[in-house]
């Protein structure tokens, strides 16, 4: 054998979502490195937490870290062990007692970002699991942890949907100006990600409705966000919705690569 083999075979990814999402926590932690700020998926982070600067190098190095480990055979299930429980940390922390407090759909609509990342990363920890994890946390392994996963990015399109409608003056003008009835798109695609997010909760279609959903969410970055940041006159707040739409690609594509064994139009299928 070779060196090139042995080095291909020391690859473990899983699908194009899985090589996309390990990129993905790589150029954030890069990004969190560099500027010596949070990376647009862990924002907003409240004003009351204590130590930002070490909590944004950890961050950094965590999904920099995770991103690395998910590309290789020997670290994908530590890494991706790692990745999900500091993600999970993070939603139950700073996203769950928002909602608590404020369940308004601007609030949901934040957590359900966050929540899309966590079902990526428990979607990969639960299919690398190692023996150890699965026989001390059943529930959040095998496929039963892969069907929570899932079920977590159901709920994420409902609000990610309901926010088009709720938010439609904010929504229709980000459709492409060569598109007609920007309203009727704004509708439509709102209308998308709510049946989506049904039909994976319900089991009916899943497989399809994580599929369209992930091109949806993609399309969306590559249609309204990537003219404007290539434009040259994004701003602060551009990029990052730039970057968190790409962000939503790669999880909604991990989730999405995890329904291949299960036929399209499969009914009482989660």
């Amino acid at each position: 054998m070779n060196e090139n083999s042995t080095g291909l075979r020391a690859i473990r990814i899983k699908g194009w979502g899985h090589a996309a999402f390990a990129v993905t926590m790589i150029g954030f932690g890069i990004q969190g490195l560099v500027t010596h700020d949070f990376a647009p998926i862990w924002e907003p982070v409240p004003e009351g937490v204590r130590a930002h600067v070490v909590l944004d190098y950890l961050c950094a190095l965590v999904v920099l870290a995770s991103g690395i480990g998910l590309l290789w055979r020997r670290t994908v299930a530590n890494a991706a062990r790692l990745l999900f429980g500091y993600l999970l940390l993070w939603l139950l922390l700073l996203r769950v007692p928002h909602i608590v407090v404020s369940p308004t759909l601007d609030v949901w609509y934040s957590c359900c970002q966050t929540l899309v990342i966590v079902a990526a990363a428990w979607a990969l920890y639960a299919g690398f699991a190692p023996d150890w994890d699965r026989r001390r946390f059943v529930f959040a392994t095998g496929d039963k942890g892969v069907r929570i996963a899932r079920v977590l990015y159901g709920v994420a399109l409902i609000p990610f949907g309901l926010a088009h409608f709720r938010f439609l003056e904010a929504t229709a003008p980000l459709v492409p100006n060569w598109l007609p009835a920007h309203v009727a798109w704004a509708y439509f695609t709102g209308a998308t990600f709510v049946a989506a997010g049904l039909a994976m909760l319900i089991g009916v279609y899943a497989r399809l409705a994580a599929v369209l959903s992930a091109w949806q969410i993609g399309l969306f970055t590559l249609l309204v966000w990537v003219p404007v940041v290539a434009s040259g006159a994004a701003n602060d707040a551009q990029w990052g919705e730039f970057v968190v739409s790409w962000a939503l690609t790669a999880g909604g594509w991990v989730v999405a690569d995890s329904y291949r064994n299960i036929s399209w139009l499969a009914v009482g299928k989660r």
